[in-house]
């Protein structure tokens, strides 16, 4: 596939990234800085508090590199930069470039000032980092500043740019590679209205494959904020033919869902109950006596939780407390485990947090039930697929995103299914609603699968 951006490189350049180098812009400014500039990611070449705070070490690892945008932090919390098109180098020359500009964030905001005087756009100076004409210096004079004069090819107020704080505390510089994305969807989809009526009517008519049960019960596991209540909302959305808000969902610090709650998605108002329960939990959080406790998952895989139980962060469930079901039933457990990511953090995921996730997992593991990965957000991660949903199985970015949570998770790609909630759309889409009809698919089939493990189980025991 042709590449919109060559970035040359002399062969006595090194660009491996160290494993600890993290980026510090965040990924959500990262897709606000990519959408000036197309099908594009960032991948960090230079970070002064690792490299060091000298033209030197910036040169090293980013001359001969483009395009490329530096980022320039304070102590004041201003995130600013520039971006140009042209490779560094250290030849003491301005150079032309006509899509230079610099930027500084508002919030989440981006606010941009093109260049001015496109023959001064960059110089090339050899003991300062990135240098935009005589506007903004990074790394100034091979020191931990900023060097600042507006006006002087660009044009911005320099209390909006970095609040006159001109003392760094780190400077990045990625290199801007463009995203090739998939000519065909790598996973085949039909995107068609009769496609969502004929996988609704399937799952009507859905039997879990053990027959002494009427409902598959599903378990929604996942970060705070990450769209699992979002998720039954959304799902309950397309059987009743129009956005519905039923479970509490909505963006929080700390989990708006405090008691254990089982729900069954209806066909219409009026409609029959659907052969599938969501289960909704507490979310994760990565410390130690917040948010939904390890041991309270396990009790609700087996079964003894009752519905609208009271989360206790500090202290799991105990077989005394009122209600807990001491002689479970298969109906009463837990069939399939779905852990909601939300794809715009996975690249960020707390290493306590990815731990916890990890415990889960061995411990669900070892009682034999199927687990999936229910990526949301997608839209948000990637613009490609915010233009149209149907572009999902054709972003590598997004094939990127599962296959690093299948990594992390130890779940096959196969069971990384990728959705968009309704959050705040009023009227449904076939799209999205052929994408969440998908995942409920997905569920099911595990379930099925689980139930078939239990019978084999059963007829092993039996023929010895």
């Amino acid at each position: 596939m042709k590449r919109k951006f060559q970035g040359a490189r002399t062969s006595g350049t090194s660009a491996e990234q160290p494993s600890s180098m993290n980026p510090r812009l965040t990924r959500s400014q990262q897709r606000t800085i990519c959408s000036q500039l197309g099908h594009v990611k960032l991948q960090l070449l230079y970070k002064a508090s690792i490299h060091g705070f000298t033209g030197a070490a910036f040169h090293q690892r980013c001359d001969n590199r483009s395009p490329t945008v530096s980022v320039g932090y304070n102590a004041s919390g201003f995130v600013f930069g520039g971006y140009t098109k042209q490779p560094f180098s250290q030849s003491g020359q301005y150079v032309y470039d006509d899509q230079a500009f610099l930027f500084t964030f508002n919030g989440e905001n981006l606010l941009k000032y093109p260049v001015t005087g496109p023959e001064y756009a960059i110089k090339m100076v050899g003991n300062s980092g990135p240098y935009f004409g005589e506007a903004l210096v990074l790394v100034y004079g091979n020191q931990s500043v900023v060097h600042s004069n507006t006006g002087n090819y660009y044009n911005f107020s320099a209390t909006d740019m970095h609040g006159n704080d001109l003392q760094l505390t780190e400077c990045e510089v990625y290199q801007v590679e463009e995203t090739p994305e998939f000519e065909k969807p790598w996973r085949p989809m039909v995107w068609e209205s009769e496609k969502r009526t004929e996988m609704m009517n399937s799952l009507k008519s859905y039997c879990p494959a053990d027959h002494s049960l009427s409902q598959a019960r599903v378990l929604l596991i996942g970060p705070v904020g990450a769209g699992k209540s979002s998720f039954f909302n959304s799902i309950n959305s397309v059987f009743r033919g129009h956005v519905t808000n039923q479970a509490i969902a909505g963006s929080s610090a700390t989990s708006l869902t405090t008691q254990f709650r089982t729900y069954s998605v209806k066909s219409g108002r009026e409609g029959k109950p659907l052969p599938i329960i969501l289960c909704d939990t507490m979310g994760l959080e990565e410390n130690t006596g917040a948010g939904l406790d390890v041991d309270d998952i396990i009790s609700i895989v087996k079964g003894h939780l009752p519905n609208c139980y009271q989360f206790n962060p500090t202290a799991p469930l105990h077989s005394e407390a009122y209600g807990y079901n001491k002689s479970p039933e298969l109906k009463d457990k837990i069939h399939c485990v779905v852990y909601v990511i939300d794809a715009c953090k996975i690249s960020i995921m707390a290493t306590k947090l990815e731990e916890k996730l990890a415990a889960i997992r061995r411990k669900i593991n070892s009682m034999g039930v199927p687990q999936l990965v229910l990526m949301t957000k997608v839209d948000e991660a990637c613009p490609f697929v915010a233009q149209d949903i149907k572009n999902i199985y054709k972003s590598s970015y997004i094939k990127e995103m599962m296959q690093d949570i299948s990594a992390r998770l130890g779940v096959p790609l196969s069971c990384v299914v990728p959705v968009k909630n309704y959050c705040e759309e009023l009227e449904l889409d076939v799209n999205c609603d052929i994408l969440l009809l998908t995942a409920i698919t997905q569920m099911l089939r595990s379930a099925d699968s689980y139930f078939d493990d239990l019978s084999d189980r059963f007829n092993y025991v039996e023929m010895k």
